[in-house]
């Protein structure tokens, strides 16, 4: 388990602006929480060295180039060691057509979501990329209908300072 860091309200505020607006300049930055560009700066630099802040990211729609079909795979791989499975875990993230794999508990190892361009495609990669595989023992496919983005860990206030929705306590 990663451990946690500890963080100012300075620095909480930080990440409440840049989660909600990643394009926000150092200097409005700055201005908006108080300190000088310079120190902004420095604390942006120390929340990425720290992991805190993992990088910045472009989302892009799958439909628009392409591959407007998206499912979720349940992966059973047998037998579970590590000497099979970082391999296997490898290969499924260079496929272009993988979004997101998770590692999780049950009666399934892992759980893939992928974008592809229609069902013929859906089935190939299946067949050519998921059960051709030796230490895969099966797979499941659930189809995705709609999917909704969730907000950011700390969303933005509301104007009179206060969260919008988060309410546990920022203060370590």
């Amino acid at each position: 388990m990663t451990d946690s860091v500890v963080l100012d309200p300075v620095d909480l505020e930080i990440l409440r602006l840049l989660q909600n607006d990643a394009r926000t300049t150092y200097r409005d930055l700055a201005a908006q929480v108080g300190v000088a560009p310079s120190t902004c700066l420095d604390r942006v630099n120390r929340l990425r060295r720290g992991g805190v802040i993992l990088g910045h990211a472009l989302r892009v729609d799958p439909a628009r180039l392409g591959r407007g079909l998206q499912a979720l795979l349940s992966v059973q791989v047998r037998p579970h060691r590590r000497e099979l499975v970082g391999p296997f875990v490898e290969r499924i993230r260079a496929l272009p057509e993988a979004r997101t794999v998770f590692h999780v508990t049950g009666p399934d190892d892992y759980l893939v979501q992928v974008a592809v361009r229609d069902m013929a495609d859906l089935q190939r990669l299946v067949l050519d990329e998921f059960t051709s595989r030796r230490e895969v023992a099966r797979v499941e496919t659930r189809l995705i209908f709609q999917q909704w983005e969730c907000g950011p860990l700390l969303p933005p206030r509301d104007p009179h300072g206060a969260p919008s929705a988060y309410q546990g306590d920022e203060n370590p």
